[in-house]
């Protein structure tokens, strides 16, 4: 007999029915959130991994055949998987901006690709309030491993905006085989070059597994950012060993490179697990953007590739864990975008969003959980110089250059071959509106450039 009914024997009946209450309603709780009503001793730690340029159809759990994922599907299995999981944009440095703020990065000019030479100031605005600083008010350590790609200098640095630790590099791409030839965009212990000589996504794996050992005692974030599958296509003779019947040499490598962060991946889950702190550990996975023209990738069913506002540039593998909290095995199908994951590690952590400011994102855990039944979002939105989308339930408004705009059902045209906004103009003229009214609140871009080439080659042959 527990000492709570024990305390019950002898006293009044009112007492003992007030006591009843309390259990009911606390099994109410733990029935609504499928975990324990009592929150665990400790704040849960958070872990975000990005993958770069992964193709929508290159992961398990969305129909990959010949690269298996075990790790990241198990991701899945164990959490929840978004089949309309977004990015804020189709290009790697804008969407971490994102992420990273919780807040459509348009909104402080953070609209393009900063290039190593695109000159002073060109990075994630000091004005921007980031997650690790959120997270360190909340009592958090904080740290990284990987591609940063939000300014190279000084004040930019990871160590400036937020984070305790870091190991990886501060530009858009890197080599992975001797990662010494990167010049001046060198891996990086803290603010220090350093003489990596592992393969670099196995680097990355080792450091993240580290950090962990370093902080299992405590609360913390770890924000791990795989180069990984983004060009150089490049890998051990480890990784291509794996795939001897993929025959296309691109994609093989691409499979070797893929094959190697899944395997970072579960070595980052098998230490939590070793660590005792899985269950209290929140996890997010998803891609920077859509796969990349060029890498080999697949983001079938969809239509093109980073670079772009359609599907294939925007909607990426998104997945969220969280053992003691939320229900495994669940998909979610409402749209989320990473904007969300800001708000829902700082709602997790129990701190507090900025009030000075519009954040875009919201904490998805209500709805994941079944607390909330609602969609998250009304509508998201894009913005990419000449491009522009804009989506609302079920229909997608899309504007490329000097075309007309374009209007989609995805509930039943994933692949957005179907035109109808000559058959609908009320929804035109409706999404058109809430896009203009998004609009409106944004600045102009801080900067240009980074990315033009790849940028055309994703838009060529895609008028009509």
């Amino acid at each position: 007999m527990s000492d709570e009914r024990q305390g019950c024997l002898g006293v009044s009946r009112r007492a003992f029915l007030s006591t009843v209450a309390a259990g009911a309603a606390g099994l109410a709780t733990e029935r609504l959130f499928g975990a324990e009503a009592e929150a665990p001793a400790r704040k849960p730690n958070v872990v975000v991994i990005l993958s770069d340029d992964q193709g929508y159809a290159d992961v398990g759990f969305q129909g990959c055949k010949d690269v298996p994922t075990p790790n990241i599907d198990a991701l899945a299995a164990n959490g929840v998987r978004f089949t309309n999981g977004y990015v804020s944009c189709p290009v790697c440095s804008p969407t971490r901006a994102g992420v990273n703020t919780g807040r459509y990065q348009q909104r402080f000019g953070h609209e393009f690709n900063p290039g190593p030479d695109a000159g002073p100031g060109f990075g994630l605005p000091l004005t921007e309030i980031p997650l690790p600083s959120l997270m360190k008010k909340a009592g958090y350590a904080t740290g990284m491993v990987g591609k940063w790609h939000l300014g190279f200098e000084p004040q930019f640095h990871p160590l400036s905006r937020g984070f305790d630790e870091f190991f990886g590099f501060l530009g858009g791409a890197h080599p992975y085989l001797d990662p010494m030839l990167a010049g001046r965009n060198p891996i990086l212990r803290g603010r220090t070059p350093f003489d990596e000589r592992e393969y670099l996504t196995d680097a990355f794996a080792r450091e993240a597994v580290a950090y962990i050992d370093r902080h299992q005692k405590e609360p913390f974030y770890l924000y791990l950012t795989f180069n990984a599958v983004h060009q150089p296509l490049q890998a051990t003779a480890k990784y291509l060993d794996r795939f001897p019947n993929i025959q296309d040499r691109n994609r093989r490598t691409y499979a070797a490179m893929l094959s190697a962060m899944d395997d970072g991946i579960g070595a980052v889950l098998r230490k939590l697990r070793e660590a005792g702190i899985e269950d209290d550990t929140l996890v997010f996975f998803f891609s920077d953007n859509g796969g990349a023209p060029g890498n080999a990738s697949r983001n079938t069913p969809l239509r093109a590739t980073k670079g772009t506002v359609y599907e294939g540039g925007v909607r990426v593998p998104f997945v969220l864990q969280w053992k003691r909290r939320v229900p495994d095995g669940r998909v979610y199908d409402h749209p989320v975008i990473s904007l969300d994951v800001l708000p829902t590690a700082v709602a997790a952590a129990g701190g507090t969003l900025p009030a000075d400011r519009p954040i875009d994102g919201v904490d998805l855990l209500p709805f994941v959980t079944g607390a909330r039944a609602t969609p998250p979002h009304e509508s998201l939105f894009w913005r990419f110089g000449a491009q522009s989308a804009v989506r609302k339930g079920d229909l997608k408004l899309v504007h490329v250059r000097d075309q007309a705009p374009a209007l989609f059902d995805l509930a039943a045209d994933i692949g957005e071959a179907r035109d109808l906004a000559a058959q609908r103009l009320e929804a035109v003229k409706d999404l058109s509106d809430a896009y203009a009214a998004w609009n409106a609140q944004l600045a102009d871009p801080r900067w240009r450039g980074g990315g033009a080439r790849p940028l055309r080659r994703a838009l060529k042959g895609l008028k009509g």
